[in-house]
């Protein structure tokens, strides 16, 4: 008795810390799952900092992974949607290379002669061209999918092998130059960053969108008897919101640009370089604004459209979504 008695309020204490968590979770309504992979992360780049001698967590190095992620995060907004469905596409990767081998090709070799070299409209044709052949790749992957009933993986792995050898076949293997100064502009790099000042403005509309955002998310749920969170719940989200984007814009602008390109800057714009050099900030890169738009467009269409609400209808049940009158088979071509 006497043992179970002193071991109560031990256990009391523990009951009442995982309870007072639970609590938090519950009012801040954070997807724990989320803040999980989020911490795995952390943890995962910590490791790779001390392997690396501290040359991992540096804003050079954290600033060339924000670029070389963005076109694997635009291409993984799709594959949500793909895998929400219950089927796969393994031949993405090799899609992306096709096309942009197509649209190189294009804007190197086959427009110039029509409309001449850097034309205002030259990266919009080419641009064009691109999301076209991309569109039907994937149509005519869906179509086989839908309506011949071969299942995704055997049609993707295909794809993949094909598209691939499609990529070497247009340019039979040959380094495609030189490259309209707006791609430049799009892949990153020097030419392809912000600047300072306009990565904190961009840092403080996303600021801005993430009040705006908790409060229209509070009005509407008042409008609709919703339960509301506490106030301090949504304090909390700002703040660590506004803390996340705007540490994310610190490390960006605390990426210098290389002495040799900061030297072609000053000369460029008449500067005058003064004896220790200068410190000219990159800022954001346009790569990785684009994959932030994207995000939020395909958030949008998942959420707010029918479209998004007949895919996950499909991956919750394509039978019971056909028979609720969703054409499933051309949901799935247009996925």
């Amino acid at each position: 008795m006497a043992d179970h008695s002193l071991a109560t309020p031990a256990h009391g204490a523990r009951a009442s810390n995982v309870s007072a968590v639970k609590r938090f979770f519950q009012a801040t309504e954070i997807d724990t799952r989320l803040l999980g992979m989020v911490i795995a992360l952390g943890f995962i780049w910590v490791g790779f900092d001390i392997l690396s001698n501290g040359l991992f967590l540096t804003p050079r190095n954290l600033w060339n992974l924000s670029v070389q992620a963005a076109s694997v995060s635009v291409m993984a907004t799709g594959m949500v949607l793909v895998i929400v469905t219950r089927n796969i596409d393994l031949s993405v990767g090799s899609i992306l290379g096709f096309v942009g081998m197509i649209m190189a090709v294009l804007q190197a070799r086959i427009l110039p002669p029509i409309i001449g070299f850097e034309h205002p409209m030259m990266w919009i044709i080419a641009l064009g061209a691109g999301i076209l052949v991309g569109t039907a790749i994937g149509a005519l992957h869906g179509a086989i999918i839908a309506f011949l009933g071969v299942p995704a993986f055997i049609v993707t792995l295909g794809g993949l092998l094909v598209w691939r050898g499609a990529a070497w076949m247009v340019t039979s293997g040959a380094t495609v130059a030189p490259m309209d100064t707006t791609y430049r502009l799009m892949g990153g790099g020097a030419d392809g960053s912000i600047g300072v000042t306009a990565s904190w403005v961009v840092g403080l509309v996303a600021c801005l969108m993430i009040v705006l955002t908790i409060l229209n998310t509070r009005r509407q749920r008042r409008r609709f008897g919703f339960p509301l969170r506490p106030v301090w719940a949504e304090y909390f989200l700002v703040i660590s919101g506004c803390i996340a984007v705007l540490g994310a814009v610190w490390v960006a602008n605390s990426y210098y640009m290389p002495v040799n390109l900061a030297r072609r800057y000053a000369e460029a714009n008449g500067i005058a370089w003064p004896e220790g050099g200068l410190q000219i900030g990159l800022g954001i890169a346009v790569p990785v604004l684009i994959a932030i738009g994207i995000a939020m467009v395909m958030a949008f269409i998942t959420n707010r459209t029918r479209f998004g609400r007949y895919v996950f209808a499909i991956g919750g049940n394509p039978e019971a979504a056909e028979l609720a009158g969703i054409k499933v088979k051309w949901v799935i071509v247009k996925l």
